[in-house]
């Protein structure tokens, strides 16, 4: 009798267990519009997106929101009156997503005080870093040629709430990419040397 109920536990606990990624996830198109709510140490903000502007990047977006990817993650580079950046840290997680390519796209959309794009280091590179720009970084940052790539395109903005987003802890500025390395290997050592960092708990989809 205890080894058939320890034996459901088990298939139940099983049977929870989410998957890290499926790469069917990544063939569902998002809504032409939706908004959501990032939870965060210091509070809740709003943003919303809209496929229009870079609808590759929007699905996977939506995707990532959706299967839970930024659940327990860390706003790890916030630069004063540039930037706040954010993303995956788990090694494993971010393997499976980075499978399948993300193509790159032309900018619509300035990057202005409150304006969503990913992060990239090359050509179709964009995949699971995000940022939220504290000033109006346009024009730069829409012409801004790098690795034979132009400009950061934008799938939405900070709608309500932007006061948080000001308020995320930018001590450490881009010193924390000395130890990026770090942050997705082994997350408690990287907090032991940033420990002021705040997080995200989770974002929410609002359902209207």
């Amino acid at each position: 009798m205890r080894y058939l109920l320890l034996l459901c536990l088990f298939l139940v606990a099983l049977a929870c267990q989410r998957p890290l990624f499926r790469e069917k996830w990544l063939k569902e198109k998002a809504p032409e519009h939706f908004s959501v709510v990032f939870e965060t140490s210091r509070g809740n903000f709003e943003a919303d997106f809209t496929r229009q502007w870079s609808p590759l990047a929007v699905d996977r977006l939506y995707a990532q929101i959706k299967h839970r990817f930024y659940d327990h993650t860390l706003f790890y580079r916030v630069r004063p009156n540039y930037v706040v950046q954010f993303g995956g840290d788990d090694s494993l997680k971010l393997q499976k997503w980075n499978t399948v390519k993300l193509l790159d796209e032309p900018v619509l959309q300035p990057n202005e005080r409150g304006a969503i794009s990913y992060a990239r280091s090359g050509k179709d590179s964009r995949d699971n870093d995000l940022f939220i720009n504290l000033q109006n970084n346009s024009p730069r940052l829409d012409t801004l040629v790098s690795q034979g790539v132009k400009g950061y395109p934008v799938l939405g903005k900070v709608t309500k709430g932007m006061e948080v987003v000001d308020s995320l802890y930018n001590g450490y500025g881009d010193r924390v990419f000395a130890h990026y390395g770090l942050l997705m290997n082994d997350k408690k050592a990287f907090l032991e040397k940033y420990p002021r960092l705040d997080s995200l708990q989770k974002i929410r989809l609002i359902k209207k």
